[in-house]
């Protein structure tokens, strides 16, 4: 299992990890398989989505807060309900082809880390199945 390290700057954001997930798959020198990736936080999450265009990245998130407002009147003492909430919405998984050594994704498609609680500094963890 590898872990990819990033940094978050805004509190819901999302990030293109498409490049460092592939560096990895690279650096393993599989050719077919299969790529798990893991989010171990519970106020983010791993989405597939377009990455052409960074507007729809924008649609995403002012969507995502008009759904679940951060101050809602929410029960959760820390204050970050909507921050779970959102990242449930996403979900803490994703299993993405490996095909010819590099990612089975749509011509338009990236992969995401979904910050819903930042800035922070987080993790998602990869392993690389044959």
């Amino acid at each position: 299992m590898e872990r990819v390290s990033l940094n978050s700057a805004k509190r819901v954001e999302l990030i293109d990890i498409t490049d460092k997930i592939q560096a990895i798959i690279s650096r393993s020198k599989i050719q077919d398989g299969a790529c798990l990736l893991f989010c171990p936080h519970t106020t983010a999450a791993l989405t597939i989505n377009e990455n052409a265009d960074p507007s729809v990245r924008q649609d995403i998130i002012k969507c995502l807060n008009a759904l679940v407002p951060a101050d809602s009147g929410y029960s959760h003492a820390e204050g970050n309900s909507d921050s779970h909430i959102k990242s449930s919405v996403f979900g803490p998984t994703l299993s993405v082809f490996i095909e010819g050594g590099k990612l089975a994704l749509g011509t338009w498609q990236g992969v995401y880390f979904c910050e819903g609680d930042g800035p922070r500094s987080r993790e998602v963890w990869i392993k690389i199945i044959s």
